[in-house]
């Protein structure tokens, strides 16, 4: 009898699991399926390949996972969710207890181009290093890693007879990002002579975002500072951040000075900026992969009242504005800016329907649009910018609407021009 109890209780327990398991797999079909209407199943950065053949469904990914509903479980194994959504954080193949995740680089569908580095980050061309978001890593925690590594790695190398010349940087950094600022930080400790350039000012992307962006990362060991504790910030926090460390350790960077070619000389690469030129014997690239603001290419786009990036919504009050894109920067432009007093903002889109922006940003555009608070014109093109009207193709004729403003978030050329410029061997990966 008492066997035959324990069995029942076994057997009870076993199917209430089995129930809830198969409850729990519904529930993320239906998210995935969601994920897929609204573009977000496609992954976009680095992020995680399951092997189904080797997957036991433990469900230690999905609690190891600092994100929501990025990673769940189906019908007992690991499957990615909201895939465009991965920043590439890794803790679920870590924790992974049978090795069943690794990541990867695009899909077998969509190949995604990256720099071809080695596992310290040197491109083929000696003495020319990539970290950061260039090289594939978007999570902020990462690209800092990869700051410190590669200066720790360049400050073994360096050889002790250059050291009496001044004229010769020990190495030359490109970028005030999370991985140009933590390689810099990482060149301070070592006493390396050094030069940090940034085209824009501190931040890197970061600046790219819009006001009050959520930010995540995760703690952080940050070279000449300490330790961060910090999972989940705002565009405003992260910079502040970076001032905060700027300001506690002295660090010296050099904004506004863009880099523009690259050559050797003599042994040294000559890198000329906006502002001079300097001689060194390596380069760390942190340079972001959004690179240059994609252009329309139309009439009157180079008028003063044209920008790519919306930092200031507040400025605009009781303006016509029309934003362009069809991405989250676009849709949470337009948002920000219909959300100013006396406003009339318009969002053109050349698609039929908004893909790969987040529900939350659907909900909130959709409300917008019902309350007519902000007008969005599907299967349109840009065709002229005027100083007070702007012209828009769409597919029954040709408009034209008033206008004080216009922001372009139509993407960004990635930085592979030139670095094919200098030789750099880019790769392109299918889910490798």
């Amino acid at each position: 009898m008492t066997i035959f109890i324990s069995i029942v209780i076994i057997a009870t327990v076993v199917g209430i699991y089995n129930v809830l398991q198969k409850k729990k797999s519904r529930r993320n079909i239906q998210k995935i399926n969601k994920a897929k209407e609204y573009g977000l199943h496609e992954p976009v950065h680095i992020h995680p390949f399951v092997d189904p053949s080797t997957c036991i469904g433990s469900g230690a990914c999905v609690k190891s996972c600092p994100e929501h509903d990025i990673i769940g479980l189906v019908n007992g194994k690991a499957s990615l969710i909201n895939a465009s959504r991965c920043i590439g954080h890794g803790a679920c193949a870590i924790a992974c207890p049978v090795g069943a995740i690794k990541l990867v680089f695009g899909t077998e569908t969509r190949g995604v181009d990256i720099p071809s580095l080695t596992p310290n980050f040197e491109t083929n061309i000696k003495g020319i290093y990539i970290v950061g978001e260039l090289g594939g890593m978007g999570l902020i925690k990462n690209a800092v890693t990869q700051g410190r590594e590669v200066i720790e790695y360049i400050n073994c190398s360096i050889r002790h007879s250059d050291a009496q010349n001044t004229n010769i940087c020990d190495v030359l950094i490109v970028g005030a990002g999370p991985a140009g600022i933590s390689a810099s930080l990482a060149a301070v400790k070592y006493k390396m002579n050094f030069v940090t350039v940034e085209q824009d000012d501190i931040g890197g992307t970061v600046l790219q975002y819009p006001r009050h962006k959520i930010v995540m990362t995760s703690p952080m060991e940050l070279p000449m500072y300490g330790k961060v504790r910090l999972k989940e910030t705002t565009k405003e926090g992260l910079l502040d951040l970076w001032m905060q460390v700027i300001n506690k350790t002295g660090l010296k960077i050099q904004t506004k000075e863009k880099l523009l070619d690259i050559k050797m000389d003599d042994g040294c690469f000559k890198v000329f900026t906006s502002k001079g030129d300097y001689l060194t014997k390596n380069i760390v690239l942190a340079i972001g992969r959004r690179g240059t603001p994609r252009k329309l290419g139309v009439p009157g786009e180079n008028l003063p009242k044209v920008s790519y990036r919306l930092l200031e919504p507040e400025q605009h009050q009781n303006q016509d504005i029309l934003v362009v894109g069809g991405g989250d920067s676009a849709v949470e432009a337009a948002i920000a800016l219909s959300d100013q007093p006396k406003n009339r903002v318009a969002l053109s889109y050349r698609g039929e329907a908004f893909s790969r922006i987040k529900p939350a940003n659907k909900e909130r555009l959709d409300e917008k649009v019902s309350k007519k608070a902000l007008n969005a014109i599907f299967k349109s093109n840009v065709k002229e910018i005027g100083e007070k009207s702007i012209k828009i193709a769409t597919t029954e004729n040709i408009i034209e609407i008033p206008n004080n403003y216009a922001y372009i978030f139509a993407g960004g050329e990635l930085p592979n021009e030139f670095l094919n410029k200098l030789g750099v061997r880019i790769d392109k990966r299918f889910g490798t």
